[in-house]
């Protein structure tokens, strides 16, 4: 019995230590090597690093602080109030008669940003259009009459002006072109009338053009930075406090934030807004072609090598770019450093700059690229027909508008219609359109064609005695 338990004592003892082996030589010797395979795994921390530089400090999204631009910036915002005059008419006398009480009422309102400390201030046209009164709120609740001195429809951009007791607070300008996607920015404004309002977001894209059908190529950034009714004119803003965007539009079908929304680049906005302070007017500057964003048809057409850019489909005579040397079929690849992928990055960075700038434009001719140096010229329309009431329009000959005492308006070329025909209307001046005052046949343009095709249109016409009379086309 004894003899017996000492074999199977003999057994298990064996059988543990070839076990053990067996562990030492193949199970422990994979564990190792799976062990040496994780420690030299390149990992990246999941933080955010602020900058671009190998040295850059690195935080959480978190820790980003927006009030250091938030503080610089709520106090140049400003609350910009439109006032109309209506009647109201006590009885059915006044009413036909277009009588009654003048009452004064709000009739809109935006957001505005201060530009400069004695009082010029930014917003967008369509906050100021048709007002007949403008009154500003300061973030410290005084208010203050504004006057007009300027606007561009085209753009969506005004200039107004108020005269305060003191020097104001006010945003500089920063480079939208340095304007990454991706970076934080702050909408700054006045939505649903709740004054200086701060929200956060980061731009979503660039050189954005919300219909690419009209004839209106607009270059917007595009912001998820909640931008509500009241917000339009605010400030669209950098960490540093830079104002790098003017708000101006929603996406949205229920007329509020939804997650899209598109301010105008501020270098186009200091570029408007310097040609107002400076020539009264925006001064277009153009490159002189027609082309549009590559597509497969162009590609096609003008045998293409690339898939981004914008080709040349027609060159002007006389215009800079034909003088550089561009040619149909050559393909836009960079102005001034500036990638162009699509159109509205073409134009959105020509439009900040003014007539006779020069303008490196890189371009792929076939396989062969070149640089060539590009001299804008000043876009200029010299007569346009307003169909819907027969005459055709020209911009007004030097000193012709100091004889009705006049410092607007266009004149009257020729009559279209046989029934205008019989007025003898030309050298006549209209001096507004649907109550603006109209200053070259390219405002005459804008407002006519940004009107419905059913709408009536307003005409304010002045005689050879200087008499002004109101008629309305219908």
């Amino acid at each position: 019995m004894m003899k017996r338990f000492l074999g199977v004592l003999l057994v298990a003892i064996l059988a543990g230590v070839i076990t053990l082996g067996a562990y030492k030589l193949f199970i422990q010797s994979d564990a190792v090597v799976i062990q040496d395979r994780i420690s030299r795994t390149d990992t990246i921390p999941v933080n955010y690093a602020i900058g671009n530089s190998k040295n850059a400090t690195s935080a959480s999204i978190a820790s980003i602080d927006f009030t250091l631009a938030a503080e610089k910036t709520v106090n140049a915002v400003v609350h910009v109030k439109q006032y109309g005059v209506t009647r109201t008419p006590r009885n059915l006398m006044e009413f036909l008669r277009n009588g009654g009480a003048q009452e004064r009422r709000i009739q809109g309102a935006g957001s505005g940003v201060i530009i400069t400390e004695d009082g010029y201030i930014v917003t967008n046209n369509h906050v100021i259009d048709g007002a007949t009164d403008l009154e500003v709120t300061l973030n410290n609740n005084k208010s203050y009459k504004a006057k007009v001195v300027g606007t561009a429809p085209q753009s969506d951009i005004a200039l107004i002006k108020i005269e305060a007791d003191k020097k104001l607070s006010y945003i500089p300008f920063g480079d939208s072109n340095s304007a990454k996607i991706g970076e934080w920015v702050l909408a700054v404004g006045n939505p649903f009338n709740l004054t200086s309002t701060v929200t956060a977001g980061i731009i979503s894209a660039k050189s954005r053009d919300l219909n690419e059908y009209d004839n209106n190529v607009q270059s917007f950034i595009q912001t998820d930075a909640a931008i509500n009714p009241g917000n339009s004119g605010g400030a669209l803003v950098n960490t540093k406090g830079e104002l790098i965007g003017i708000n101006t539009a929603i996406t949205s079908q229920t007329g509020s934030y939804v997650g899209y929304a598109f301010a105008v680049p501020s270098n186009n906005a200091k570029k408007i807004i310097d040609d107002i302070i400076e020539f009264g007017d925006v001064q277009r500057g153009i490159i002189g072609i027609t082309g549009g964003t590559i597509n497969p048809k162009a590609i096609e057409a003008y045998d293409i090598s690339t898939s981004q850019g914008v080709f040349v489909a027609s060159v002007a005579e006389n215009s800079g770019a034909k003088k550089a040397g561009l040619k149909e079929g050559d393909v836009i690849k960079e102005i001034d450093g500036l990638p162009i992928k699509k159109f509205a990055d073409l134009t959105g960075y020509v439009n900040s700059k003014r007539p006779d700038d020069i303008i490196k434009v890189r371009v792929l001719r076939k396989t062969k690229e070149l640089v060539l140096p590009v001299k804008l010229t000043k876009y200029e329309i010299q007569n346009y027909n307003i169909s819907d009431v027969g005459v055709e329009v020209v911009n007004p000959p030097n000193g012709y508008l100091k004889k009705f005492d006049l410092d607007h308006g266009v004149v009257i070329n020729k009559a279209l219609s046989s029934r205008m025909k019989r007025y003898n209307l030309e050298g006549l001046i209209i001096s507004e359109i649907d109550g603006k005052k109209v200053k070259s046949v390219l405002e005459v343009k804008e407002i006519i064609e940004n009107k419905y095709p059913d709408e009536d249109i307003t005409i304010s016409l002045v005689d050879r005695n200087g008499d002004k009379r109101e008629f309305v086309f219908q």
